[in-house]
């Protein structure tokens, strides 16, 4: 029977390229807490922004069962050109496979993939949000690992205002962070707050309304929960 996650015995790695640390670790064990809501949901398409060595959508790719179902497509982005080798070859080392593309955030991907990624898994820069960066409309279910200095709670708070509800599926502290992994999915009550935010954007420029574009509307209920 296949690991529902990667072995990390199998992660390539590279001089240039960020290896699994605490922060990974968290956010894959949301997501295998998470597993069952995942399978239910049956998505067909995954993205993960910021893919690094590859630990993190090798073992989304594996919980979703990739390897025994070609159904699940998933895509993988980085800006370091390093990252996209090594992610691909942590995923040909699983035998599980993923579009892995260097760029930033998802830039070449908004058209391509307008409407259709089930679920969005994203490790940002450990940097505050400000509220003014929480962008608007339409993501189906984001797994966004955070640190205390984020204020998760903050964070949830504006999101919901956005329309998203929230839950914080793992809290963990090592020696020199607290670590959150946060779900956000969007609130089906909360459709007017939805539409006001979006006619209050300007340009999308933030993380979260870049990937409002990729992001589609069916799957994205309180079900998820």
């Amino acid at each position: 029977m296949t690991s529902k996650i990667a072995d990390i015995r199998l992660v390539a790695s590279h001089p240039e390229v960020y290896e699994p640390c605490d922060d990974s670790f968290a956010l894959v064990d949301a997501l295998l807490a998470d597993r069952m809501n995942l399978l239910q949901l049956e998505p067909t398409m995954c993205l993960e922004i910021g893919c690094g060595s590859g630990y993190v959508i090798t073992s989304l790719a594996l919980m979703l069962g990739q390897d025994t179902n070609s159904s699940v497509h998933c895509f993988a982005t980085d800006i370091n050109p390093d990252a996209v080798e090594v992610t691909l070859a942590t995923l040909k080392a699983h035998g599980v496979h993923a579009e892995v593309m260097n760029m930033d955030i998802a830039s070449a991907l908004e058209d391509r993939l307008a409407g259709l990624v089930d679920v969005v898994v994203v490790n940002p820069p450990y940097v505050p949000t400000p509220e003014d960066e929480v962008g608007a409309g339409g993501i189906g279910w984001l797994y966004m690992l955070t640190l205390a200095a984020n204020k998760p709670s903050e964070l949830c708070g504006l999101m919901r205002k956005k329309g998203y509800a929230s839950k914080i599926i793992v809290q963990r502290s090592t020696e020199e962070e607290s670590l959150h992994v946060i779900k956000f999915w969007r609130d089906p009550d909360s459709e007017v707050q939805i539409k006001k935010a979006m006619a209050n954007r300007g340009s999308p420029t933030s993380i979260f309304s870049r990937l409002s574009r990729l992001s589609f509307s069916g799957h994205g209920n309180a079900n998820s929960k």
